[in-house]
């Protein structure tokens, strides 16, 4: 017999069930951009012997490595999420248990990663990029504190995409406001009222991050879900861990494709524009990753709600709900990123204002927004569609059009018209984009073509649904 969380994904009006889903994680994804906003304002305003800008180099030079923590977190999150709906959806209980039980060893797995690069290449890391011994100390400190503690990040994720899984998105968004509020309230305490400095953003970070643990730790066993984890007569299985990490691994190398696009496109503009102007581009490049995430957010946390429903409807094999979320998905994110081009265009002189822009960088980031925010609409349908192909086992797909978007495409384009001129190289973004959707599309039909089409999905039974999808 099915159990409520299964009838709501494979029975109930789409539409309020996917805003139902999305909406909290949606508004999750907003806190989280308002957090990585105030965070660098609170660091920006520490100042070490009169010079404030030492903190934000330093936690800027923690980036890279900052950021592949998290992209192994989320990724292997994402993999979880994947099987363990498409098991709910198959109707194989037992199998959707393991793998929520397998992801939470997973998550403690990641730690341990994390825990050894903390103690062993976080000095040589941070040494690499400055010869200034106080930005150095205090991105070793800020990155050691961030990568040792991190087992609130990496198990918390975890669990939170097991839920997810299940159709839940209300707890998930609770572990993270927890973890977000509690970093906004202690950043000025440790920061300024211990006079901390960096090392107080850190460990105000790690805190509430430990905080949602503890809080998904309550939840996931105090209360009933759709799926039970249980370690009591527990058995290892190298088929349920690759059939995480068929989905995971693409979806870490995607979470991680921004990092290393930035190093990319940075350096095009310190080699090519040498000084003041490329200086300012870069800086401007960075104020545009943080408005951008206002809208770009909301997006992450749709295909968030999507990619339950997607997982749970094509292992229950119906194809019209399966289809129907895509449009769905694809007609909110549009709209989503619509308004996002309107504010861009209108108002892009008061979003720099608010970074206190020169005159310079004025110039360059208002030219740079109206052009950079053409992107936006391919780039709504191009995200939809890697749920999609994460949800059905295909990450490998997502992996491809999240490296066209940010690299194989993105990089040569800013290359070549960095040669023309600075504001030319705004241009390769919403080249890659348009790039990217063309090859979603062209994947999206294949996979119909090969999986949906010649099957009729919607009135097959559960123990029908052998064949191999």
């Amino acid at each position: 017999m099915e159990n409520v969380k299964e009838n709501k994904m494979g029975t109930a009006p789409l539409l309020k069930l996917i805003m139902s889903m999305a909406v909290p994680a949606m508004f999750s994804m907003i806190v989280q951009a308002l957090y990585n906003i105030v965070d660098s304002i609170f660091v920006g305003q520490y100042s070490f012997n009169g010079d404030t800008s030492l903190g934000l180099k330093a936690v800027s030079l923690a980036f890279p490595l900052q950021m592949l923590l998290i992209s192994v977190a989320v990724g292997t999150g994402v993999g979880i999420n994947s099987l363990v709906s498409r098991k709910l959806g198959e109707k194989k209980q037992e199998e959707a248990n393991s793998a929520a039980t397998h992801g939470l060893l997973l998550g403690f797995f990641n730690w341990i990663i994390m825990l050894i690069l903390g103690l062993t290449i976080v000095a040589p890391f941070i040494k690499s990029y400055t010869s200034n011994p106080n930005i150095a100390q205090m991105g070793i400190d800020y990155l050691s504190i961030i990568m040792v503690f991190s087992f609130g990040s990496c198990i918390e994720v975890c669990i939170e995409k097991i839920l997810q899984a299940t159709g839940n998105m209300i707890f998930p968004m609770i572990f993270m406001l927890v973890g977000a509020v509690t970093n906004i309230i202690l950043d000025p305490i440790f920061i300024f009222g211990f006079d901390m400095g960096v090392k107080g953003a850190a460990i105000a970070t790690v805190a509430g991050q430990i905080l949602s643990l503890i809080v998904a730790l309550c939840v996931l066993f105090g209360k009933k879900h759709a799926i039970q984890i249980s370690f009591r007569n527990f058995k290892f299985s190298g088929t349920t861990v690759k059939n995480i990490y068929a989905v995971a691994i693409p979806a870490i190398i995607m979470q991680s494709i921004t990092s290393v696009m930035l190093i990319f496109i940075n350096g095009i503009f310190s080699t090519k524009y040498p000084g003041q102007d490329g200086e300012d581009a870069i800086t401007v490049l960075g104020i545009y990753f943080k408005l951008q995430s206002f809208i770009f957010m909301p997006c992450f946390g749709l295909n968030q709600g999507l990619l339950p429903i997607m997982g749970y409807n094509y292992g229950a094999r119906k194809k019209d709900r399966l289809l129907k979320t895509l449009k769905y998905g694809c007609i909110i994110a549009g709209i989503i990123m619509a308004v996002g081009v309107v504010i861009f265009l209108a108002i892009p002189d008061l979003l720099m204002r608010m970074f206190n822009a020169g005159d310079n960088m004025m110039m360059l980031g208002t030219t740079a927004l109206r052009i950079i925010c053409i992107c936006f609409l391919p780039a709504a349908i191009g995200i939809v569609f890697t749920a999609m192909f994460q949800a059905t086992g295909h990450g490998l797909r997502s992996m491809a059009i999240s490296l066209l978007r940010q690299l194989i495409v993105l990089v040569p384009a800013a290359y070549f018209l960095a040669d023309i001129e600075l504001n030319a190289v705004w241009f390769a973004f919403p080249i890659a984009e348009s790039f990217s959707l063309v090859t979603a599309i062209i994947f999206f039909v294949t996979l119909y073509k090969k999986k949906l089409k010649s099957v009729s999905y919607t009135h097959l039974r559960a123990h029908e649904t052998k064949a191999n999808l």
